[in-house]
């Protein structure tokens, strides 16, 4: 799963599916578990029906009714003359205009929705269950 398609395109994995989500969010919106476990079945359902290597499904999902969140994502200045023209303010706001980089904090370490989640992913770790991570030491 990928929500960076260039990206995914150019590593050529022998199947992919795309969704159009900021990048850390390739299973849908925190605290959404309906939407979270619908997108992971999809994505599943997609992985059993792509049969030509190198191919990607897109998943229809969308983050906001406008993409004006990808003008933020790739413009992560507080400087209006560093900002795409798309995102640039115009008249009377563009004298006050700032822009405030809500980008999500980077963590050394896993992050989790839950405690319930952070617990299930020890006990998988732990018993070395987690296929994910296998051969990994921790």
């Amino acid at each position: 799963m990928s929500s960076a398609r260039d990206i995914t395109r150019a590593a050529w994995p022998p199947r992919s599916v795309y969704l159009d989500y900021p990048l850390g969010h390739t299973s849908g919106r925190p605290h959404e578990p309906e939407l979270n476990q619908q997108i992971l079945r999809d994505a599943l359902a997609a992985f059993e029906n792509l049969r030509v290597p190198g191919s990607m499904a897109h998943l229809p999902y969308r983050w906001s009714d406008s993409d004006r969140w990808k003008d933020r994502v790739f413009a992560p200045s507080t400087k209006a003359e560093e900002l795409p023209e798309c995102a640039v303010p115009t008249g009377e706001a563009a004298a006050t205009a700032t822009y405030d980089d809500d980008r999500v904090e980077r963590h050394p370490t896993p992050q989790y929705q839950t405690d319930e989640d952070a617990a299930a992913a020890r006990v998988s770790h732990d018993g070395e269950e987690c296929l994910v991570c296998a051969g990994i030491d921790y």
